[in-house]
């Protein structure tokens, strides 16, 4: 789904002396899908080693489970922000197609609505989040099993919500985008 002029949160060309207010931005949230790609790399690697040692000695290891569940959670927040500025998400866009070519306003301004909605769902989630998080944190809340071996679920929990929180935040700016190019064509 393309913005009309261009991705609706992409960096705009300004002069040398002037430093672009949304650089920092858009390299954190670049920053934590390259996290999330780590995370990729990672998840492949415990469940091969996992496969490994099932196969060789008939047992699996410890936390690959609980580990798994959590990190596939985690890569889709941390990626998500950089697939709303990117407008990489899947969307079906026959209808908004159709709409652009003969009412590109109103095309827009539906864009501007789902990425409104985007950002409440993403705000949820992360105010939801935020509760899991501190009831992690107080509780000391961990996977795995005891005597063998445990790990605390706080700092899967703390990035599931900075990515849900900058999944609403990249929302709302990627409708501010949409509706400010659209003023600005009038």
């Amino acid at each position: 789904m393309q913005a009309e002029g261009g991705r609706a949160g992409a960096e705009t060309s300004l002069p040398p002396h002037r430093k672009d207010p949304m650089r920092f931005w858009n390299r954190g949230v670049d920053g934590l899908a390259a996290l999330g790609t780590i995370m990729i790399v990672f998840l492949m690697a415990i469940i091969v080693a996992d496969v490994v040692t099932r196969n060789t000695m008939g047992e699996s290891l410890p936390l690959i489970a609980e580990l798994g569940a959590l990190t596939v959670v985690l890569i889709v927040f941390l990626q998500l922000g950089t697939a709303v500025r990117n407008d990489r998400l899947a969307s079906t866009e026959f209808f908004l197609a159709t709409l652009s070519t003969r009412w590109p306003g109103a095309a827009v301004v539906i864009r501007a609505a789902w990425d409104l909605a985007g950002a409440a769902l993403c705000a949820g989630i992360a105010w939801s989040s935020w509760d899991i998080l501190w009831r992690d944190i107080n509780h000391r809340e961990f996977i795995g099993v005891i005597g063998v071996m445990t790990m605390p679920t706080s700092p899967f929990r703390a990035l599931i919500f900075v990515g849900a929180a900058v999944a609403a935040l990249q929302f709302v700016l990627t409708a501010v985008a949409r509706l400010r190019g659209w003023s600005a064509s009038r």
